[in-house]
């Protein structure tokens, strides 16, 4: 819609997306965090699962349902707004600059959730829409931060997509900032034991 309606304006297009996008976090976080503590990235699952917060075998049915679940949302905008249901993206979104947005933006993102969740647990579905909303601005990559997210966009010939041939390293990315935010903030949050 914000690409239909922006007269190609590349930056109204952007907003458009930016605001659906946090808007939407902060209602489906709210909604399914206390079902399943929202999970919709693999990025965050796999940091749960190394801080033991789920068992692996969850982890991976969490995972399969979310990179399901995001390629069946693709498919189901495509219907929506009367587009092709089967596309693959021509989007290219290479370089190192893309990656270490990606890097940055799922490193920050698994920064807000712990940190957020620590000292003000009932904020993460506000704190995290705010979040993605701000870094949609502040990284070159547009902040996917999430490969689920990744792997449908390549099945987007749209404004948000990525083409294929990009998207391994955006995986990459987000994992390496996933863990690397997971093992500081493990530390850096670390509750002593009382004495």
């Amino acid at each position: 819609m914000g690409e239909r309606l922006s007269g190609g304006n590349v930056a109204i297009a952007l907003l458009g997306n930016t605001l659906a996008t946090g808007a939407g976090l902060v209602v489906l976080i709210t909604m399914f965090g206390p079902l399943s503590g929202a999970h919709f990235n693999p990025a965050v699952t796999l940091a749960m699962a190394v801080r033991r917060a789920i068992k692996p075998r969850t982890a991976a049915a969490y995972i399969a349902a979310q990179v399901v679940g995001a390629v069946a949302g693709v498919w189901l905008a495509h219907a929506m707004f009367a587009e092709p249901i089967l596309q693959v993206s021509a989007k290219l979104r290479d370089g190192p600059a893309q990656a270490l947005s990606e890097f940055v933006a799922t490193f920050g993102l698994l920064a807000t959730i712990f940190g957020v969740h620590r000292f003000k647990a009932e904020f993460v579905p506000v704190a995290v829409g705010l979040y993605i909303t701000a870094a949609y601005w502040f990284t070159a990559s547009t902040s996917f931060a999430n490969p689920a997210v990744t792997i449908a966009r390549s099945l987007s010939d749209t404004f948000a997509g990525i083409a294929p041939h990009s998207a391994p390293a955006f995986i990459v990315a987000q994992l390496a900032g996933a863990l690397c935010a997971t093992l500081l903030f493990g530390w850096l949050l670390k509750e002593d034991p009382p004495s």
